[in-house]
């Protein structure tokens, strides 16, 4: 649950989950594909990348491109601006999926 109440946003409902796998990994170990968690989730691609750029934003997990996401060997996340700016449009997406919910909890019914 959020501080308001409502439910989690997706991709921080895919980024708890992917947490919990990860504890159970080792350092090195391959995340599913993209793909695959948009089939073991239901949610959309940008949903699935913003979960995943949380995760990396935290230092648990390093892309390595077209080779897909690793479980990190626990070094500090790198600072760079891109990864930033991943976080922000993360932490966006995460806005955007919140309010639709309120926005559709707000809509007048049987209209």
């Amino acid at each position: 649950m959020t501080a308001t109440g409502g439910p989690k946003p997706k991709a921080v409902q895919v980024a708890d989950a992917l947490r919990e796998d990860i504890k159970r990994m080792k350092a090195g170990d391959k995340l599913p594909s993209q793909r695959e968690l948009i089939d073991r989730f239901g949610f959309a691609s940008q949903t699935i990348q913003n979960g995943l750029a949380a995760l990396r934003a935290e230092g648990l997990i390093v892309s390595a491109g077209n080779l897909g996401n690793f479980v990190s060997d626990g070094a500090s996340p790198s600072s760079d601006l891109r990864d930033d700016i991943k976080e922000i449009r993360s932490q966006i997406q995460a806005l955007a999926e919140r309010v639709a919910v309120l926005e559709e909890r707000s809509a007048p019914r049987g209209a």
